[in-house]
């Protein structure tokens, strides 16, 4: 009772299989055991395809269906880890194809918990690193079968405004507090500065977020 999924290494070769459960029961996914050619922590569903396209940036999804929906709505660049957290030899691997990587993960709450926790991943590897968010809390899967028509085009345009992870850390640090509060305000404040523009090497980058938190709380630069 399971839709299988054939798991390729870079050349295009079968190396495993992925199994998805139809209907109710656990585990959701269900992968081959590790080879010495098939190996979770380094192997990404779909890169034999997005390393040949000709895109400069990779897009990073979580699931089986998102990158099939991706590949049949014309990205071609997109691929997934195989039901386990990004790691750090997959950036590695991302890094050889891709000078951008782009963050496609489920907006709900545990996307965005995967997207934080990938974000320092493919930074270390050396790759630029950005954000689509897809509306709704829905994954890419879901938002192009709700949007058969026109989804390609509405994809486009979210990947045209999405941002880097610096400005993707502070909005979704930004939802937590009330800024019409002093007291909001003032928590913002210290979460972003903390936790998002101390960690930052980058004097001009530092420099330009900081006077975006300014004009948001209208607290001096």
């Amino acid at each position: 009772d399971r839709v299988m999924f054939p798991i390729h290494d870079e050349q295009g070769r079968t190396i495993a299989f992925g199994g998805r459960v139809m209907g109710a029961g656990e585990p959701k996914y269900l992968n081959s055991p590790e080879t010495k050619l098939f190996d979770k922590s380094r192997n990404l569903y779909g890169l034999n395809y997005a390393r040949l396209s000709r895109e400069k940036y990779i897009l990073i999804c979580e699931g089986y269906m998102d990158v099939i929906a991706l590949h049949r709505a014309g990205f071609i660049n997109a691929i997934a880890s195989l039901g386990t957290a990004l790691t750090e030899e997959q950036a590695r691997v991302i890094r050889r194809y891709a000078d951008e990587a782009v963050i496609c993960y489920d907006s709900d709450e545990a996307g965005r918990r995967a997207t934080q926790r990938a974000i320092p991943i493919l930074k270390n590897a050396g790759l630029l690193v950005r954000v689509v968010t897809v509306p709704g809390g829905k994954d890419p899967d879901e938002f192009f079968r709700q949007n058969p028509k026109d989804g390609p085009e509405r994809f486009k345009r979210l990947l045209q405004q999405s941002g880097n992870d610096t400005e993707y850390r502070l909005a979704v640090t930004r939802e937590k507090y009330d800024l019409s509060t002093e007291d909001g305000k003032k928590r913002y404040l210290q979460e972003a500065v903390a936790q998002v523009l101390g960690p930052l090497q980058d004097r001009i980058e530092l420099d330009l977020y900081a006077g975006k938190l300014s004009e948001e709380t209208g607290v001096g630069k």
